[in-house]
């Protein structure tokens, strides 16, 4: 993250030490900055949520999504899914200790984003 701009004799600007890869955070982003991935993170920390449970939690978010993105948080080993032998099948969710290891900033952006004026968190359609 040292990467800078520098301007030559001749006015000429030019990166110097610029990311030939992603760096830190949009390595951190690709994991966690899909939509509704941080609600579902901070919803399944305080133990097993049921499948359906957490989609009544995350309003606004399709059955589809919220699979899709578990699945995604499963594959990166953030959440642990555990299918119930009940009838009928019950699965549930939990986060990981590595998912955990992301409530610390999520925390840090929810009390950021509740201290934002309403205009710029409201939908824009």
């Amino acid at each position: 993250m040292d990467a800078k701009i520098e301007v030559d004799g001749a006015g000429r600007r030019s990166a110097a030490n610029a990311c030939t890869e992603p760096c830190a955070i949009e390595r951190g982003m690709r994991i966690i900055g899909g939509k509704w991935t941080g609600s579902i993170l901070w919803h399944v920390k305080d133990g097993p949520v049921r499948f359906n449970d957490l989609a009544r939690i995350i309003g606004g978010a399709s059955k589809k999504m919220i699979t899709e993105r578990l699945r995604q948080l499963e594959d990166q080993g953030l959440v642990r899914r555990e299918v119930c032998d009940t009838a009928p099948i019950t699965v549930v969710y939990e986060i990981t200790e590595f998912g955990r290891t992301a409530l610390g900033f999520l925390d840090e952006l929810r009390k950021w984003s509740e201290s934002l004026p309403k205009s710029l968190t409201s939908d824009r359609q």
